[in-house]
């Protein structure tokens, strides 16, 4: 028991700092390291995960708006609209089965790492910083929020390319103000979900303290990475762990037939970026000038 709490606890600083670096990525780890590591229910795992990627999310966008890394008007809005949709996706998602949630969770971080790895066609429309048309935003927040709040994530891994690639924000901007969003949709579904679960809020609270730190970390970092470089990384980071859930909750040779396939695409990709000399994978567009974050 020991063991698997000091392990839970040093993961969570991971959380935070992918929270404070990334934007999102702190429900993709949660969620598994309340299930996997200190043993939780699924649907309390997913609860729980709401509330800490909610604190650790308000506490790490203090540091973004100093560094003129939100977009208020956009953050807000979104995160209203998403409100909504995430209150109305926690009060189902504690009535669906945890293996189907697990399940619909990784499959979605799946298709969400292959669009940030692809990332825009038209690069030079991703590096606005401007705010975005009020009625996107709210359609945007709707959708999304009912997905993450479905399945208990804060919703980075999907805010952010909603941000970046629809909304051709900036991707340190679009990271920033992705925090303001994940904060009200995560404690929004979390009101949903604590209808029918009840959690261990000592735990949660110590959870949300190792989280917290490595937010501070990570939004220090958050500026001084390539933007290229931040959102590809971002999706493979999420890609791996989509298939790692997958492997986990598929039943039988299923499981382990994605296993082997995330392998040997993963080989294929590497093969054909540093062997092939005209692999897609080693076409980098043009930059598209230096983005304004303010």
């Amino acid at each position: 028991m020991i063991v698997a709490l000091t392990a839970t606890l040093l993961l969570s600083v991971v959380i935070g700092l992918s929270l404070g670096l990334l934007g999102g990525g702190g429900s993709i780890l949660t969620v598994p390291i309340l299930t996997y590591v200190a043993g939780l229910d699924p649907k309390e795992a997913i609860a729980a995960s709401l509330f800490v990627v909610g604190a650790t999310s308000a506490v790490s966008a203090v540091d973004h708006a100093r560094n003129g890394r939100v977009k208020w008007r956009t953050g807000l809005v979104f995160g209203a609209a998403g409100m909504a949709g995430a209150f109305a996706g926690g009060l189902l998602g504690g009535r669906i089965p945890g293996t189907v949630l697990m399940i619909a969770f990784a499959a979605m971080m799946v298709a969400t790492s292959l669009a940030m790895i692809r990332g825009r066609k038209n690069t030079a429309a991703a590096t606005g910083s401007g705010e975005l048309p009020v009625v996107k935003v709210i359609l945007e927040g709707l959708v999304v929020g009912l997905v993450t709040g479905l399945v208990g994530a804060g919703g980075g891994f999907l805010v952010v390319p909603a941000l970046a690639l629809l909304g051709g924000l900036a991707m340190p901007v679009a990271v920033g103000t992705s925090l303001v969003v994940i904060t009200l949709k995560s404690f929004a579904g979390l009101g949903g979900y604590l209808t029918t679960v009840h959690l261990d809020w000592a735990l949660v609270g110590a959870v949300t303290a190792a989280a917290i730190l490595g937010s501070v970390i990570g939004s220090r970092l958050a500026g001084r990475i390539p933007e290229a470089a931040l959102r590809k990384g971002f999706g493979l980071f999420v890609l791996a762990m989509g298939v790692f859930v997958l492997v986990q909750e598929l039943p039988g040779t299923a499981g382990l037939a994605v296993g082997i396939a995330a392998a040997v695409l993963a080989l294929a990709g590497a093969t054909c970026r540093y062997a092939a000399p005209r692999c897609p994978l080693r076409l980098v567009p043009a930059p598209a000038g230096p983005a304004h974050t303010r």
